[in-house]
C-alpha cells in the first residue's frame, strides 16, 4: 500500500498537475488538504475517471480536505470529534478496504496559527489538543492506522532550514512542537524519521522570496502510523520534484510504502 499526502493549495487551480500525480505514481490513497472549494466544486468526475474513489470535507476558498482511494471506502468520518471546529473543514477520516484487510486514513489541515500571538494561535493548540485526543482513542482499536496531512508543525531544528528564522513562527514555537511530541509520545510514528535522521528534508517552500531556488524549505506535512501501520513501513520518499512543475503548489507530497 502506497499513502501519500499533498497539500494540494487549491484543487481546482492544481487539477492538471493532481492527473498527472494521479497516473504517473498511483498511490492506493492520496490525502489532500487545502481544496479550497465545496463539495460540488470538486472535480469528481475527473479523479473517478482516474480510477479513484473520492470523499471530501470542503469549504468555499479555505480550508477542506479529501481522501481518494483505488480501493473501496467503507467507512468515514467528517470533522474532528469534540472539536468546535467553526464551520472549518480541517479533517476526514475513513477505513479503506484492501487486499491486505483495512487501513484507517485521516486527511488533516491543521491550523496554521499565526499571528501567534493572536486567537488563530490558541485555535491552533486547540485543534492539536482535540486531535490527540482522538488519536488516543484511535489506537485503542489497534489497527493499521495514518494520521496524514499539513500539521502545520515543524517539529524539530533539522526539519527548517534556518531555525532562528522561524523561532518566532507559529509552526516552530514550543509549544506547538510540544503539541506534536504529544502525539508521537502516544505511540505513533513519524514515518519519516520512522527511516531517516537527515536533515534537510523538506515538504513546503514559500513562493516569495527565492524560497524554492535557495531551497529555504520546512517540513510541515507528516504521516504518523500506528503501531500496527509502523511495522509495515518499507519506505518513505517526498516528491522534491513537483515543486518544479508548472504551477506548483508550495508543498510536495510525501509517500509512505506500507507492506
Amino acid at each position: 500500500m502506497r499513502i501519500a499526502t499533498w497539500n494540494v493549495n487549491s484543487v481546482r487551480q492544481r487539477l492538471t498537475p493532481l492527473l498527472a500525480f494521479l497516473k504517473e505514481t498511483a498511490p492506493d490513497v492520496l490525502c489532500l488538504q487545502e481544496l479550497k472549494c465545496e463539495e460540488s466544486a470538486f472535480p469528481r468526475m475527473e479523479v473517478e475517471d482516474a480510477g479513484y474513489n473520492v470523499i471530501l470535507h470542503g469549504q468555499k476558498t479555505f480550508n477542506g480536505v479529501a481522501i481518494l482511494s483505488k480501493h473501496p471506502i467503507e467507512e468515514s468520518r467528517i470533522g474532528l470529534p469534540d472539536f468546535d471546529h467553526e464551520g472549518q473543514s480541517r479533517y476526514i477520516e475513513a477505513v479503506i478496504s484492501h487486499d491486505g484487510g483495512a487501513l484507517r486514513v485521516a486527511s488533516i489541515y491543521a491550523p496554521n496559527g499565526n499571528p501567534a500571538d493572536t486567537p488563530k494561535y490558541d485555535y491552533k493548540l486547540a485543534f492539536m489538543e482535540a486531535l490527540t485526543r482522538h488519536a488516543a482513542t484511535l489506537l485503542q482499536l489497534e489497527e493499521a492506522t495514518v494520521l496524514a496531512g499539513d500539521y502545520n508543525i515543524i517539529p524539530e531544528p533539522c526539519d527548517v532550514h534556518d531555525p532562528a528564522a522561524w523561532a518566532s513562527d507559529a509552526l516552530f514555537l514550543p509549544q506547538s512542537r510540544k503539541a506534536y511530541r504529544r502525539l508521537l509520545n502516544l505511540g505513533y510514528a513519524d514515518a519519516l524519521r520512522a527511516v531517516t535522521d537527515d536533515a534537510g528534508l523538506y515538504t513546503f517552500w514559500d513562493y516569495q522570496a527565492g524560497a524554492w531556488q535557495k531551497n529555504k524549505g520546512i517540513r510541515i506535512d507528516h504521516l504518523l502510523l500506528s503501531p500496527q501501520a509502523a511495522d509495515r513501513l518499507e519506505g518513505v520518499e517526498i516528491v522534491k520534484a513537483m515543486r518544479a512543475g508548472e504551477k506548483p503548489s508550495d508543498h510536495v507530497a510525501i509517500f509512505a510504502q506500507l507492506g
